[in-house]
């Protein structure tokens, strides 16, 4: 009689091994959520590996609360792995980040455009740099916080959205490659609310069990973007002056780093019947430029350094009805993807949307699913 092959069994993180031979490197911010997903994983039976990065000034840091990668987090990441049983190791990026993240938000300020830093430090930093650390490791997958799922397809590893749609992050991770995608795994993808994440990490006795989220980019203390850039970029906030649409002198500003496209408070305009909108930022001449809230839709959005994580093929001459995120806090929206190149594209919104800004992402899902098919980023056109 013929034996027959058995396939080995999965574990639960998809790999045909046991647990306790399986290394996890677990990206670790010191939050909760990174703090569950290396204890559920140590609980498990995983080879855990924690992994901390300190991204900036360690000594401004300390200081800092409701900001990830900071001095007081980095102690609470070694806290837990101390209380779990598995090594933590604290790698110093200060020097990537700033390279790979900061000076782009900076330049990219400065240029009129609104950056979303989140997504390249996932991107550049913990997708790139530290996924190559994973795999100096000898790891057999990383783990993160994110809230995401990772699922199998036909044609490989698939992203798909949160099952919280409060919680879900796939906006900040449109970049992920394929590639990095089969590596990668999301353990809390599948919480249905961050209550469950805290009940678990209750259960496993951790002191960051009620921590409070992070709030703020981690480099920009209070949300204040225009004193971090005037920090990085010294003389970068010279006045100019806020005009209309036909350039008609309306008042002063003290610097373009100080407004963004679809802001309406702070302008300093008063004596008129209708509100006005920053319609554009006109950086080589100094000028905010004006306008009624009309002139912020738009239906036809230019994108590059497209990702793309569809089955189908992104060619030229193809139309691809998806839907499309171009913030962060907004539902997804119908349109027509019009691939242009093999990372440049066309989006044609089916109603047009306002406040659109050079600089934010357009994240793209499949229609009427879960599934994120990628994305690129909004420029001038």
């Amino acid at each position: 009689m013929t034996a027959i092959a058995l396939k080995p069994e999965l574990n639960s993180l998809g790999l045909a091994k046991a647990p306790a031979d399986t290394r996890v490197v677990v990206a670790m911010s010191g939050g909760v959520d990174s703090s569950v997903v290396a204890a559920h994983l140590a609980e498990q039976g995983y080879d855990v590996v924690g992994v901390t990065l300190q991204l900036y000034d360690h000594g401004a840091a300390l200081a800092r609360k409701g900001a990830c990668c900071a001095g007081r987090d980095i102690h609470d990441a070694r806290r837990v792995a101390e209380n779990m049983g598995f090594p933590h190791y604290v790698l110093d990026y200060e020097n990537r980040f700033r390279e790979s993240v900061i000076d782009e938000f900076a330049d990219s300020y400065l240029a009129g455009a609104t950056p979303v830093p989140c997504i390249r430090c996932n991107e550049r930093v913990k997708f790139r740099d530290l996924l190559e650390t994973a795999r100096d490791l000898d790891a057999d997958c990383m783990a993160t916080g994110h809230y995401i799922q990772r699922k199998s397809g036909p044609a490989g590893a698939e992203l798909h959205m949160a099952a919280d749609p409060v919680r879900d992050q796939s906006y900040f991770l449109f970049s992920t490659t394929r590639e990095q995608l089969e590596y990668l795994r999301f353990p809390l993808g599948h919480l249905k609310s961050k209550a469950e994440t805290r009940d678990l990490a209750r259960r496993y006795g951790l002191s960051v069990a009620d921590k409070p989220d992070s709030q703020d980019i981690c480099f920009v203390p209070e949300g204040n973007y225009a004193a971090v850039i005037e920090k990085l970029r010294p003389g970068a906030a010279e006045p100019g002056e806020i005009v209309d649409v036909d350039g008609h002198v309306l008042g002063r500003h003290e610097g373009v780093i100080h407004y963004t496209i679809g802001q309406r408070r702070g302008l300093g305009i008063g004596g008129l019947a209708d509100p006005l909108y920053v319609v554009r930022l006109d950086v080589e001449d100094r000028r905010v430029v004006v306008g009624p809230k009309e002139l912020l839709a738009r239906r036809k959005v230019p994108v590059k350094e497209v990702n793309w994580l569809g089955d189908q093929p992104f060619v030229q001459g193809r139309e691809i009805d998806i839907d499309v995120k171009i913030r962060s806090t907004r539902p997804p929206r119908a349109a027509i993807l019009r691939p242009l190149s093999d990372t440049t594209a066309e989006v044609e919104l089916l109603t047009a949307e306002e406040g659109v800004s050079p600089g934010q992402a357009c994240v793209f899902y499949a229609q009427d699913s879960s599934r994120v098919l990628g994305g690129g980023w909004i420029h001038k056109g």
